[in-house]
C-alpha cells in the first residue's frame, strides 16, 4: 500500500488566488502536487467587480474538463458555436480546441481538471 500523493482539500481551508484570467479566481485542489504535475484541478469563480474580457484563445494540454457547479457561463467553440453550461454541465474541450469565454452569471463556480498541470495557453485570432 502507498499513500505517497495522498492529499486532501476541505471548503473550510479553501483559499482563491488570481490565475489564468483576470476575471476569475482558482482554487488550487492539491492534485498538481498531489500527481507530481501530471494533472490539476481548480475551482474557479468569477472575480466579483472584476471586468470580463473573453479573448480568443488555445490550451496546449491533452485532457480538459469543465464541471459547473453554480451559476452558468458561456463560450464559443471552434467548429461548435456559442455553448451555454448551466450548474450540473459537463464539457470536454479537446486539445487546442479554439474558444473564448462569451460571458458568466456573478455566481459561477466550476471546477477544472487539466492534463497536464502546466500547459500554455496560445492568443489566436476569433473564432
Amino acid at each position: 500500500m502507498t499513500t505517497q500523493g495522498f492529499t486532501v482539500s476541505h471548503l473550510r481551508d479553501a483559499h482563491f488566488d488570481s490565475g489564468l484570467r483576470s476575471f476569475f479566481e482558482y482554487r488550487d485542489l492539491g492534485i498538481k502536487a498531489a500527481t507530481g504535475g501530471r494533472v490539476a484541478a481548480h475551482v474557479i469563480r468569477g472575480r466579483p467587480g472584476a471586468p470580463f474580457s473573453g479573448q480568443p484563445h488555445r490550451h496546449d494540454t491533452s485532457f480538459q474538463l469543465v464541471y459547473v457547479l453554480q451559476g452558468w457561463i458561456e463560450f464559443e467553440y471552434e467548429g461548435q458555436g456559442t455553448v451555454r453550461l448551466q450548474a450540473g454541465s459537463c464539457v470536454y474541450q479537446p486539445p487546442m480546441i479554439r474558444h473564448r469565454e462569451l460571458g458568466h452569471s456573478e455566481d459561477v463556480e466550476l471546477l477544472e481538471i487539466v492534463m497536464p498541470a502546466d500547459f500554455a495557453t496560445e492568443e489566436v485570432p476569433a473564432v
